[in-house]
């Protein structure tokens, strides 16, 4: 993909994404207004995991999928639990989708701004995390916000080092959690 196509790719995915979610101010669209903000950012230099929210996190140059949604909470003032012990939120994936599991705030409808657990690998253990942003129209298919994958199905979608906005198969997401804090 060029870079003039990556860069229209990018703005018309801020476009649909806002054209996608329902009129509300509250909670959940402050933590998408955050999160739509930082599509089409990159990791500097290219494969090294190294980004603002690694930084923030103080694990630089690691996976960063799950450092992002930690980061995006955190940055719209909603800051996660401490699931991995000593660091806001939660970098490993699975333990996320663990901690939301023992704490019963698991959920088959998703709401805007929800976390979304994505398997790719099939093998019973979470690969990505990201942001629910709505369901297509047929249910087939959600639209998220996540960090560290790629723009589209061509590159890593676990490690593709992008804040992308995606359309993905229900059939990849292996649960949705909804933090309580968000309907407050």
């Amino acid at each position: 993909m060029g870079t003039n196509s990556a860069t229209a790719s990018i703005e018309a995915a801020k476009l649909i994404a806002k054209a996608l979610i329902p009129e509300q101010k509250n909670k959940r669209q402050q933590l998408m207004d955050i999160a739509l903000a930082e599509v089409g950012k990159v990791e500097t230099p290219a494969g090294s995991n190294k980004t603002e929210y690694g930084a923030w996190y103080g694990m630089d140059g690691v996976a960063w999928c799950a450092i992002f949604v930690s980061w995006v909470y955190n940055r719209a003032g909603y800051k996660l639990p401490e699931i991995n012990k000593g660091y806001p939120g939660f970098h490993y994936v699975p333990s996320g989708h663990n901690y939301y599991r023992k704490t019963k705030e698991l959920t088959t409808e998703p709401k805007l701004g929800d976390i979304v657990f994505f398997e790719f690998g099939k093998d019973n253990l979470d690969d990505h995390v990201g942001l629910f942003v709505k369901w297509s129209d047929d249910k087939k298919y959600i639209y998220t916000v996540e960090g560290n994958t790629s723009f589209d199905s061509s590159g890593s979608q676990s490690n593709g080092g992008a804040v992308a906005y995606r359309k993905r198969s229900i059939n990849l997401v292996s649960g949705f959690a909804s933090p309580q804090f968000l309907d407050l």
